[in-house]
């Protein structure tokens, strides 16, 4: 059993720090999804585990062992990476034994540990072939039997399924939550900035920002009680709303009172600028608690649900995603829509993202 832990881990180039005392533990046979925009130091923070980046501050760990100082075949890793990364002149058995050969295993070990890495990717019917007959999808299994061919520890797969088709990418998610319910020992550390991915597959998501770690909590936590902005807006849609925190959850909108939560030791204080988070799929059309009545901007059918952008009081434009409406109302329309006060959440001010 292994994990990852990194110990105040800080990377800077020149002047430029990309990762920023980063603290996170990564626990034995975990699925942990770094999580961020480009630029948000996710990437750095795996290729250090890997061993390609040296920090200029802090340590990091291996099940316990510090390999700061370790070159990246001694850390016990496989990497996966967007590119697939496959020697084209070789067959796929062959791509696959290559880490082994590397790592001097025995011979008569290899066609084994070969064989048994394509048969957990699928892939054991296609052992004859090269790349270049594959299709993608495929290819990117081919690269993951390789990482795993060596039975390392830690897998570490940076945005590996960036490179493929919707289709495509929905199923080698279920491949990757496959192998993991299999190999239950192995700790993965994955890089994604796609959330649907983060959410699917990781048992926690760290959300990452400039460098730092902004948050960390399972996907549930994350999505249905944020505690920022940054990570309400990245994991999910929301609509956020400038209040003013009142007592005994209540809230002051737009001239108005809404109802929220009662969340004892909150952030916020009474009287303090707050903003009110709510996804748009717990956001109703019609009248109800938490009501907010406005004009319909724009109406969008996406098959099953329409989108609903209101214009509420204050300027405000309220994200609503209801059942799909065989008559929908009219642009100019005017509307009601309400939530639930337990499906808001009360956060410290801060820079509300763009709508």
């Amino acid at each position: 059993m292994s994990g990852i832990r990194f110990a105040r881990v800080s990377v800077a180039y020149g002047r430029t720090t990309v990762l920023d005392s980063l603290d996170l533990t990564v626990e034995p046979g975990e699925v942990m999804a770094l999580l961020g925009p480009s630029g948000s130091g996710k990437t750095t923070a795996l290729r250090t585990v890997a061993g390609f980046v040296r920090p200029a501050a802090g340590r990091v760990f291996i099940g316990g062992r510090d390999v700061t100082g370790l070159p990246p075949y001694r850390r016990g890793i496989g990497m996966v990476v967007q590119s697939y990364a496959l020697f084209p002149h070789l067959r796929v058995d062959e791509n696959v034994a290559f880490g082994l050969k590397a790592r001097k295993v025995a011979r008569r070990e290899i066609p084994g540990r070969v064989a048994e890495a394509l048969e957990l990717t699928g892939m054991a019917a296609y052992a004859r072939r090269h790349p270049r007959e594959l299709s993608g999808g495929q290819q990117q299994r081919v690269a993951i039997a390789r990482a795993l061919a060596i039975r390392p520890d830690v897998l570490l797969l940076d945005e590996p399924l960036s490179a493929l088709d919707a289709r495509l990418r929905s199923g080698m998610l279920g491949e990757l939550a496959r192998l993991h319910r299999e190999l239950p020992g192995m700790s993965m550390l994955y890089v994604t900035h796609d959330q649907v991915e983060a959410l699917t597959l990781a048992d926690r998501v760290a959300v990452m920002d400039r460098a730092r770690l902004q948050d960390c909590g399972t996907p549930q936590e994350l999505y249905r009680r944020p505690r920022t902005e940054f990570t309400a807006s990245f994991v999910g849609d929301a609509n956020f709303l400038p209040v003013t925190a009142g007592g005994a959850g209540t809230v002051t909108f737009a001239g108005r009172e809404l109802e929220v939560p009662e969340v004892p030791e909150s952030p916020v204080a009474a009287g303090a600028a707050a903003t009110l988070c709510v996804r748009p799929h717990l956001v109703a059309l019609g009248p109800g608690p938490n009501a907010l009545r406005g004009t319909l901007a724009e109406a969008q059918w996406r098959g099953a649900t329409h989108r609903l952008y209101v214009e509420v009081p204050g300027g405000h434009r309220v994200k609503a995603d209801v059942r799909e409406l065989r008559e929908p109302p009219a642009p100019g329309a005017e509307v009601t829509l309400h939530f639930a006060p337990a499906d808001a959440v009360l956060l410290p001010a801060g820079v509300t993202p763009d709508a």
